[in-house]
């Protein structure tokens, strides 16, 4: 003979019973124009100097500790690559929207003061790169001439003694310069959208 089951007993509820939680959707940054994209592509072929940095570190374990035959290059080379990958890191923030922000302004204004508040910030940015952009032509200046304004390159005084010190700032001017060169874009795009209209890749 067939029990019932009593209606206080435990029933596993269904799937269906629980209300679909929803996913957190990733905010995805496009860039804006073609020198952005041509910037972000030129970003994943420097991410590269990583792993040579990281090589020839492991080249220096061995030489040291392997056959007690320490270099002289290894450890200013890797510096150099880490600091090219730092300063070229701002082109590709800039390239992908993708830098650090505070946005709780911003998401809470209307479409009209969006586009306003996205116009006053590349303003802002274009200002702050032309002046880090002045600054650091003045410190390329002098990290490659000598005080009679001959070409003389800023030297790190190792034995080894490589150029590096005025490479990297030439590398922190060239990536300002760039930056330049991207805010000046970006603050055309902002001016010339609408505020229904919302710019590609913008926050």
């Amino acid at each position: 003979m067939s029990q019932k089951t009593p209606d206080n007993q435990y029933r596993s509820p269904s799937t269906h019973d629980f209300p679909a939680i929803p996913e957190p959707e990733e905010e995805v940054y496009l860039e804006r124009n073609a020198l952005d994209r041509l910037i972000a592509r030129g970003s994943r072929a420097v991410s590269w100097l990583v792993l040579l940095a990281m090589g020839i570190s492991v080249v220096e374990v061995f030489m040291r500790y392997g056959f007690n035959n320490p270099t002289s290059w290894v450890h200013e080379t890797v510096v150099f690559l880490i600091a090219v990958i730092f300063v070229l890191g701002g082109p590709a923030a800039m390239a992908r929207n993708s830098h650090i922000r505070v946005k709780v302004l911003y998401d809470n204004a209307g479409p009209s003061m969006k586009c306003w508040m996205d116009r006053f910030n590349d303003l802002l940015t274009l200002i702050f790169c032309l002046a880090m952009s002045y600054a650091a032509f003045h410190m390329f200046w002098g990290a490659s001439h000598n005080p009679l304004g001959e070409w003389s390159l800023e030297r790190s005084g190792t034995s080894w003694n490589p150029p590096f010190p005025a490479m990297v700032k030439g590398m922190i001017l060239f990536a300002l310069a760039l930056m330049t060169l991207q805010a000046s874009l970006h603050l055309w795009q902002s001016l010339k959208a609408k505020p229904n209209t919302r710019i590609e890749g913008a926050r």
